[in-house]
């Protein structure tokens, strides 16, 4: 019988073990972005301003800790016993997540030039994105957690999920900025509200990537 090969769930030396606590703690990270991101959403949808600030600033912060942890696990790449295509896997993984992080946090700072509060049917269609936000993420976390289970079919389910969201939030997204074209809103605001639809529909792009990632991991290891 063929031995599975999982490049994201070595049980072998010490340095590999420290760098898959670190991709762990990295995917936690990652999805805390996105959740502090949705329950900044959801303040500003219901005007608690205080709530949105502090959800904003705990956006920013998992993306610093996400960005420091992409720097130690690629220090610790470059410098570690892996093989070539195991480490560049694990580097392009690596950013994926961080690219969904930075993402988040650029949505983050839009959101917060956002004062005014939006017209209802513009709120009501920036939630449905939010939710296909936050579906999509969950399902990447499932998807790697079930790859470092071995669990290869699962992952592949899982990441078809993720790709079902991300078509839907393209949809979503034209959905979002016909409402806002349709609105009546200053220029600054419609602005702001339209860079907001191609982030957020960015996130999912982002999350999608690496979702393809592991993806080829789960079908490279069977």
């Amino acid at each position: 019988m063929k031995e599975s090969r999982n490049i994201l769930g070595w049980l072998g030396m010490k340095q590999e073990q420290l760098i898959l606590e670190d991709a762990n703690k990295h995917v936690e990270v990652t999805y805390q972005t996105v959740e502090w991101f949705k329950k900044a959403i959801q303040a500003y949808i219901a005007g608690d301003a205080e709530g949105k600030k502090k959800a904003i600033e705990m956006v920013r912060e998992c993306e610093r800790q996400a960005d420091a942890l992409r720097s130690k696990m690629v220090d610790e790449l470059s410098e570690g016993l892996l093989v070539p295509p195991d480490r560049e896997d694990l580097m392009h993984f690596v950013k994926s997540l961080d690219r969904i992080a930075d993402w988040t946090n650029g949505a983050a700072r839009i959101l917060d030039f956002i004062e005014a509060k939006l017209p209802q049917a513009v709120l009501n269609e920036l939630s449905v994105a939010t939710d296909l936000i936050f579906t999509s993420i969950a399902k990447l976390r499932e998807g790697i957690q079930s790859v470092m289970k071995n669990d290869l079919k699962q992952a592949i389910i899982d990441c078809n999920e993720v790709e079902a969201c991300e078509s839907k939030a393209d949809d979503q997204k034209r959905v979002l900025i016909g409402t806002i074209i349709k609105a009546k809103m200053d220029a600054p605001t419609l602005l702001l509200s339209y860079q907001l639809a191609e982030y957020m529909e960015g996130v999912t792009d982002k999350i999608e990537d690496a979702a393809d990632f592991i993806k080829v991991v789960a079908i490279k290891s069977k």
